[in-house]
């Protein structure tokens, strides 16, 4: 991910392995988050490392209850922080900012050790974690209204954008920081208390944020993070009528669901869900800023991201040259531990995001589809898969047609511009699409033929707090980030006022 933050290592203590830091900063992170009473019938939820399958904790199995709790401290809290002049909201956001900041190799550490991902690409998202909060902390002070020409004589209309209330963030385990940090700064900055529910793969990232949202000074219930079971804790934040307003990043099918419970207290749902990203190589395409872009779209988190390239689409022309660089460049991908100095993909995190990637290497390969390199896990075996390049896919293959979330690239040769165009949109999902080209009429028609809420040409890297991250078609309801993001969590209020 990208950041406009430089994040120094000062809190790392020199000499200590950076997992030895992680379970350190844990501890302390547990130390200071309140404990919650639980009902006596209600078992712990066990958290694992990934990469070597040890429990590294365990987490409160929450329930309805505890929603209730939740909701009626952020109700109270709701009154006053709605109320704060705007600097007086961003001032908090910043200086949480700057603890995230000052607090980043520790909290990179306890992602890698909760969510396995390399430690370089832990640190990078709590870098991009921080610059939401710090732009938001800014774009609060542009939250503007407007004065409307009156058609009425002796009146004044006024336009204001009042905040929409309790927000419910619901959260993923790839990017357990930054998807939070996404979601809650703009709701904050708007004057709307959160409640955070992360997933209970990842919650200790969650709950760090916590802990340093705490210790910069944000009066109690106007951030909240709920630990257990995420459906039962969404389903009863989704029939609370006091939450006004729903934002969730994760899977299409489970964004529908959560459309369909908010539908009878009219929330605002806000959704980032699933992707199928084509990546479109084109005849003129430079060759080695075209790998270096394939590999960043596809293997980034080990391939577990909405925005990884999940269809290679090359032109015939080029894909044998392609593909030979593209397969040495695979090849030298380090599998490992994230803690481990050069690994380039950790493990996956769940036994699930195992399976289909697996599934889908054996259906492709029992339709004809040819494996160039991995297909197999590493003597450690666990939850780690080998990087996998499939050439020869088409799109009868499961692949082609569904999210792999798993570090398989798969490789479709086209002729035709019209041909590829075609098989890009068509599917259920619209997040993002890549194409690498040099033809300058192509590049500036592009974005306007491709169904895509972000295209990206000549680049895999585009997002950032500036920037409005979201989906068309099934891929989500809403943006994230930009000017845009706040709006999610407000409401336009008219004013008429007889003078």
């Amino acid at each position: 991910m990208n950041s406009v933050l430089e994040i120094s290592r000062s809190d790392a203590v020199p000499g200590l392995h950076p997992k030895t830091i992680a379970e350190t900063y844990l501890k302390e992170v547990l130390t200071h988050v309140a404990p919650v009473p639980l009902a006596e019938n209600r078992s712990p939820i066990d958290v694992f490392n990934p990469a070597d399958g040890k429990l590294i904790g365990q987490i409160n199995a929450m329930g309805e209850e505890n929603v209730g709790a939740a909701v009626r401290a952020a109700n109270i809290a709701l009154a006053d922080w709605r109320c704060l002049l705007p600097r007086e909201r961003g001032s908090y956001l910043q200086k949480w900012c700057e603890l995230i900041v000052q607090n980043s190799e520790n909290l990179a550490c306890l992602m890698t050790l909760e969510q396995g991902k390399p430690l370089d690409d832990a640190r990078g998202e709590i870098a991009y974690a921080a610059s939401f909060f710090k732009w938001f902390a800014e774009e609060v002070n542009r939250l503007y209204g407007e004065v409307i020409p009156a058609h009425l004589p002796d009146k004044t209309m006024l336009v204001k954008q009042q905040p929409i209330g309790i927000v419910a963030a619901i959260t993923p385990w790839n990017f357990p920081s930054a998807m939070l940090a996404r979601k809650a700064s703009a709701a904050l900055a708007a004057g709307c208390t959160v409640i955070a529910v992360p997933s209970k793969v990842t919650p200790y990232s969650a709950l760090a944020l916590q802990h340093l949202a705490e210790q910069a000074g944000l009066p109690s219930g106007v951030f909240t993070v709920l630990t257990g079971h995420s459906r039962e804790l969404v389903a009863a934040l989704c029939k609370h009528t006091a939450v006004r307003a729903v934002s969730y990043t994760g899977s299409t099918e489970v964004g529908r669901n959560i459309m369909a419970q908010c539908a009878d207290t009219v929330k605002r749902v806000s959704l980032e869900l699933g992707g199928h990203a084509p990546f479109i190589i084109y005849a003129d395409a430079e060759l080695d800023k075209t790998v270096e872009g394939a590999i960043a779209a596809k293997f980034q988190t080990g391939g577990q991201d909405c925005l990884a390239a999940n269809r290679i689409y090359v032109h015939r022309s080029i894909h044998d040259r392609f593909l030979t660089q593209f397969v040495n460049a695979t090849r030298a991908l380090v599998v490992g531990d994230g803690f481990e100095k050069g690994t380039a993909i950790g493990p996956l995190a769940t036994l699930d995001t195992l399976k289909k990637s697996q599934a889908h290497v054996a259906d492709a390969m029992e339709k004809g589809a040819r494996l160039l390199c991995g297909g197999t896990q590493p003597a450690a075996g666990g939850l780690f898969y080998q990087p996998t390049v499939l050439a020869d896919v088409t799109h009868q293959m499961k692949i082609a047609v569904e999210e792999t979330f798993g570090p398989v690239a798969a490789i479709i040769p086209f002729d035709d511009d019209d041909d590829v165009l075609s098989w890009a949109n068509d599917t259920e999902y619209g997040l993002v699409a890549y194409a690498y080209t040099t033809c300058a009429r192509r590049i500036q028609v592009l974005p306007d033929q491709l169904e895509y809420g972000m295209v990206a040409i000549n680049t895999a890297k585009l997002t950032g707090a500036p920037i409005p991250f979201g989906g068309m078609k099934q891929s989500g309801i809403g943006r994230e980030g930009s000017r845009l993001g706040i709006l999610e969590f407000t409401e336009p209020q008219y004013a008429c006022i007889q003078r």
